[in-house]
């Protein structure tokens, strides 16, 4: 069947490339440099499995600038456009979804739209009774940055907010491209569907946020934090995963998804969603406090990245540091080798690692890197396990 995809993110571009296998999919994006390399084969992301999948399978997959191309004849339209947290309006923009949601209703196509962006939750429910439509359902995604494609392959669970023959027909989709066999299916409304995916984020967020505080209990009282956490971590019900402390949670999903999931709460009780909100910022804060304590003339930065692998430094938590360090008017410089830029946000990209070695006082990196074992007795770093 022919598969229409808006947007080609992360979420976008590894659905294209998981459907495109067996199905005619054709991906919408509104930057032609996109469109252009995905039509040349060349990933606009950086992501192992989606790189390998351009070079080594047929893929019956194209974009285009041109929404009435991308959606006629389309049996779904999956729509994974940007959907960034408002910290004025306190709310997601949508913007994007429901421009693509215009652009089908104009067209007066037999589809369906299928929600892979992140959205509030009642937002399926607004847009049916907004437009009189019923062709709209929501799908949450659960992908990592760098692995979408490789998730998409092996899914934990598709999730898909309707109890009908179209859901199931999309749930079919997904699970006869998918690699893993047995993958759980469910299926509920749209508005519990929504919801699952803002408290499954802001559940991992808990996690993050939980080890960094014991770190920073440990770093704070002269303790061992790795012992502490493996120690923890044996009792079979916490498990030895998603524990390494870092500088605190970040990316593109789980700081808006938990500020939304909080302002979903507005009517509410509720004081676990905001603590795990304002603990992020206190995470970020006693960082910034233990760099400051080193008084260091130079901070350098060793990548903007969340995590290795990635090419991607939207909201990375680091960034937030850099922002605390800079209002205690400390010099910063940024080594990132995927900024081609003298500068960053006023900061200076030093683009020579040795140079950058050189000049700064502390180094700090939220994931350790080989590159950095000359410099370790000047490197700051709560990467305790050297891994994501």
């Amino acid at each position: 069947m022919k598969v229409a995809i808006a947007g080609t993110g992360y979420v976008g571009l590894s659905l294209a490339t998981l459907l495109s296998v067996k199905n005619e999919v054709v991906a919408l994006d509104i930057i032609p440099e996109k469109v252009n390399m995905i039509n040349d084969r060349v990933s606009p992301i950086k992501d192992e499995y989606i790189e390998k999948y351009f070079s080594e399978k047929k893929l019956n997959l194209r974009a285009t600038l041109d929404y009435k191309d991308a959606f006629e004849g389309a049996r779904f339209v999956i729509i994974s456009t940007p959907t960034n947290y408002d910290e004025e309006k306190n709310f997601f923009d949508t913007s994007s979804v429901e421009d693509v949601i215009q652009k089908v209703i104009s067209m007066d196509i037999d589809t369906t739209m299928v929600i892979k962006s992140t959205i509030p939750v009642g937002f399926v429910e607004n847009m049916k009774k907004k437009y009189n439509i019923d062709n709209i359902m929501f799908s949450p995604e659960f992908l990592r940055e760098g692995k979408a494609l490789y998730d998409n392959l092996y899914p934990s669970r598709i999730i898909v907010g309707e109890r009908s023959k179209r859901a199931e027909e999309f749930a079919n989709l997904l699970k006869e491209s998918c690699l893993k066999e047995d993958v759980p299916v469910k299926f509920m409304n749209s508005t519990e569907a929504e919801a699952v995916k803002l408290f499954a984020n802001t559940y991992l967020a808990l996690r993050v946020s939980y080890f960094n505080e014991l770190d920073t209990y440990a770093e704070i009282k002269g303790l061992n934090t790795k012992d502490i956490i493996e120690g923890v971590c044996l009792d079979p019900r916490i498990g030895n995963h998603y524990n390494n402390p870092s500088f605190g949670y970040g990316g593109y999903c789980l700081p808006k998804d938990t500020k939304q999931l909080l302002a979903n709460y507005d009517d509410v009780p509720q004081n676990m969603i905001e603590a795990i909100v304002k603990s992020n910022d206190t995470r970020k804060s006693h960082i910034a406090d233990e760099i400051l304590s080193r008084k260091p003339k130079t901070v350098g930065v060793y990548r903007l990245t969340m995590k290795t692998g990635s090419d991607n430094f939207r909201a990375s938590a680091i960034q937030g540091v850099i922002e605390k360090l800079r209002a205690k008017g400390v010099n910063i410089i940024i080594y990132e080798p995927t900024i081609k830029d003298n500068t960053f946000n006023g900061i200076e990209i030093v683009h020579d690692l040795k140079l950058f070695k050189d000049i700064s006082d502390v180094i700090i990196v939220n994931r350790v890197d080989d590159e950095l074992n000359d410099v370790k007795e000047i490197t700051y770093t709560r990467d305790i396990f050297s891994r994501d």
